[in-house]
């Protein structure tokens, strides 16, 4: 996947001498494997005025950045909806792949260290809070049929066993250091094994669609949602037993309890050990 930079380019919660808000460009490095080390990840922030709110300032702070970086990314994550065109312009410009997607763990957890340690010490600061980021949340989207799994299932692993993830075999994936969202080895990872015939082309299609999330969606007719991108979403399994309403009810507690961590994967046939797919998640609050 090579070098993957996770970007926002958002006002801050400080003022200026016009009593304006200060915008400001963040640029994290992202976590991709279980055995990155967050102690070493590429950081770049650069303030600027609300009149250097455009794609040519934002271009500027990129180059910038990557005048600084020990290599330059091969692509760019970002998750702000409102902000999309002119993150996207800057970095087509800048010939950098750029991806919608709410995959964005480094850049929130240092975003929160900023909003609680950093910006109450600029001068300006005000408690006032920020507007909302995401977009609006479309209704999901049924599963292609060709990629639909003859069998799904529940399952948890110990988060120590994730720490060989690296070793496994693995087509298409990615994942973290779970210690890095404070969970312990002996915690219980929730997770659901998805196994069809079909599994190389269902993880082909899934690593494209920056997975971010599995959630159960409480209504009247329970499921099972993957979220995707910066907004969508897919309708993985209809929960239409009181056994599955059960089962999801058990993962979303587990989840809760392994601090909202959780995995996706993708198997030919149970037996098998290999996976085509593995995605490790954490469901988060957008900065």
């Amino acid at each position: 996947m090579g070098t993957v930079w996770e970007l926002d380019f958002y006002s801050r919660p400080i003022l200026d001498e016009s009593g304006k808000k200060r915008w400001e460009v963040l640029i994290s490095e992202g976590l991709q494997s279980v055995d990155a080390n967050p102690d070493e990840l590429f950081r770049f922030s650069k303030f600027l005025s609300n009149t250097q709110v455009n794609s040519i300032e934002l271009k500027q702070a990129i180059t910038e950045a990557i005048a600084a970086a020990p290599e330059p990314p091969t692509r760019i994550r970002f998750f702000r909806f409102s902000m999309q065109n002119m993150i996207i312009r800057a970095c087509e410009e800048l010939g950098i792949a750029v991806l919608a997607s709410r995959r964005t763990l480094a850049l929130q957890q240092w975003m929160d260290y900023r909003r609680q340690d950093v910006y109450p010490q600029e001068p300006g600061y005000t408690d006032k809070p920020s507007p909302s980021v995401g977009a609006p949340p479309p209704a999901p989207n049924a599963l292609p049929d060709a990629l639909i799994g003859q069998q799904w299932a529940l399952v948890s692993l110990p988060a120590q066993d994730l720490a060989a993830m690296s070793d496994w075999p693995i087509d298409f994936g990615e994942a973290f250091p779970t210690a890095f969202a404070g969970v312990a080895d002996d915690t219980l990872i929730p997770g659901l094994v998805i196994f069809s015939p079909r599994a190389m082309p269902m993880a082909g299609w899934m690593s494209g669609l920056e997975v971010s999330e599995l959630r159960v969606e409480s209504s009247q007719k329970p499921r099972l949602i993957l979220e995707t991108g910066s907004a969508d979403s897919w309708i993985v399994a209809a929960l239409n037993t009181p056994e599955l309403q059960k089962e999801a009810a058990n993962f979303e507690a587990a989840k809760a309890e392994a601090n909202q961590v959780h995995f996706l994967a993708v198997q030919a046939d149970p037996e098998i050990e290999a996976f085509a797919g593995f995605w490790l998640m954490r469901s988060i609050q957008l900065g």
